[in-house]
């Protein structure tokens, strides 16, 4: 099975979209065949969501869990994953509040 990699104009137009939608907290950073969808500080991102590109133009959705990455049912065209993101599972978008790093006792 050949191996696909995703392009960076696929993460700048998936980063656009997104941004047309509302979700401008978000970017989208690109690494072989994964397209991450994350917010936050780049030396500490929250990662949201992540495409991986199974063939030409099928991606697979993957969400974060407390152990990694779960692959979802849902393979399908970058339009219909797009599409179910920022309806369906618009929460998993929402942006996340910063915590601070210490949260009781005094400054020192």
């Amino acid at each position: 099975m050949p191996k696909y990699n995703a392009e960076d104009f696929d993460a700048e137009e998936l980063a656009d979209d997104l941004a047309e939608r509302g979700f401008k907290h978000l970017r989208v950073r690109r690494r072989g065949p994964l397209l991450t969808i994350e917010s936050g500080r780049k030396a500490d991102p929250f990662a949201h969501a992540r495409l991986r590109r199974e063939t030409v133009s099928l991606w697979r959705l993957e969400m974060p869990t407390s152990s990694g990455w779960e692959p979802t049912l849902y393979r399908e065209t970058m339009e219909r994953h797009l599409a179910r993101l920022t309806t369906e599972l618009a929460w998993a978008l929402a942006p996340r509040p910063d915590i601070p790093i210490r949260t009781s006792g005094p400054k020192h």
